[in-house]
């Protein structure tokens, strides 16, 4: 993008978005800090997730929207724990290295997430530390970025190498990632989907720290025994981390050209069988769809590189979810690309963009 047009923008009207519109957290605050950079057009957010039990900027949130202002130099008013209520105003997005601690166990992935396109498609190079959660609830867990995430960007021709210091669990955190960002590679390739072969193979991924050994076990054996009924070949893997504690169970489908992951985290008072029930669950439903194709969680994460990507993108999408919805919605504040969305929440579809 040119510094005239990246002008042109900076002087246009401020973008208004409604945080309560779709679904209601911070999957709108994300996706317009992103966009915002890239671009360069200021936004305004109201009602800053309002549709959640706790509304307004929590720690994480309010990470994201300092990492993105560091690295955008950006102007903010409203920038505060519980704010509801902020402006953002880019100016010229700068790569470098940067380190960004959350101070709690919020989600480093999400974080991520916020900065990562502005800086890949922005000349130069970037290395990313971020201190926080690495497997907590309702975000993206690690492995999930490392297994299925990043692959999907390598499809697009994003560059990222991606590792993991320390896992962090709620509610300590103290978890560290490493993202090694490749900048300048756009245009991107766009996206037709994945092979409609059913998988046949599964590797269950079970990771713990800080708990006893039984507790893996019996997540593995629950998982195996489900996943052989189903008629998938089985490998397993167990990874010990330090710190917890905490545990996770992952499943790794043999899908193509990307892997696809789905999993479960433990917390207190959850039995292991139940962590495994949950992942297992996942896959049932993944399989079950018409079509295979993109997992839940990657398909909204997908659409927003695809918004830039040179040609056409269509693909099926495992579950419709709110998030994807949502993005599809604040994409449309920003860009001037058609993303049609076939089928209704909750259901299997597929996601076009022109």
């Amino acid at each position: 993008m040119t510094h005239g047009s990246r002008l042109f923008f900076r002087m246009s009207k401020m973008i208004e978005i409604d945080g309560s519109h779709g679904e209601g957290g911070g999957q709108v605050l994300r996706t317009a800090l992103a966009l915002s950079l890239i671009t360069g057009k200021p936004f305004h957010l109201r009602h800053v997730r309002a549709g959640r039990a706790r509304p307004g900027l929590q720690a994480q949130h309010l990470m994201c929207v300092n990492a993105a202002a560091k690295i955008g130099r950006a102007k903010l008013r409203g920038a505060s724990l519980g704010s509801c209520d902020l402006v953002f105003e880019p100016s010229d997005v700068m790569n470098g290295d940067y380190d960004f601690k959350i101070g709690t166990a919020g989600a480093t992935s999400l974080v991520l997430h916020a900065i990562y396109l502005p800086l890949a498609l922005n000349p130069g190079n970037s290395a990313i530390h971020i201190e926080g959660g690495t497997h907590v609830k309702a975000s993206p867990c690690f492995d999930f970025l490392a297994r299925t995430w990043v692959k999907y960007l390598t499809v697009l021709g994003i560059r990222m190498d991606l590792s993991m210091e320390r896992a962090g669990f709620y509610p300590r955190g103290g978890g560290s990632i490493h993202a090694a960002i490749t900048g300048g590679v756009a245009p991107l390739r766009p996206f037709l989907g994945l092979t409609p072969e059913m998988p046949r193979h599964a590797t269950i991924v079970c990771g713990s720290a800080g708990l006893p050994a039984h507790v893996a076990d019996r997540m593995i054996r629950t998982a195996t025994t489900r996943l052989v009924h189903i008629g998938l070949g089985i490998e397993s893997s167990q990874i010990t981390w330090t710190g917890g504690p905490g545990c996770m169970l992952g499943i790794e489908l043999n899908t193509i050209p990307v892997p696809t992951f789905l999993f479960s985290l433990g917390e207190k008072g959850k039995p292991a069988e139940a962590v495994a029930h949950e992942a297992v669950d996942q896959v049932e439903t993944y399989l079950a769809a018409e079509l295979i194709g993109v997992d839940e969680h990657s398909a909204d994460q997908l659409i927003l590189p695809l918004a830039f990507a040179q040609g056409s993108s269509r693909f099926a999408v495992s579950r419709i979810s709110s998030h994807l919805l949502t993005n599809a919605d604040v994409i449309g504040h920003f860009l001037d690309r058609p993303i049609a969305i076939e089928g209704i929440e909750g259901e299997p579809g597929v996601v076009s963009i022109g």
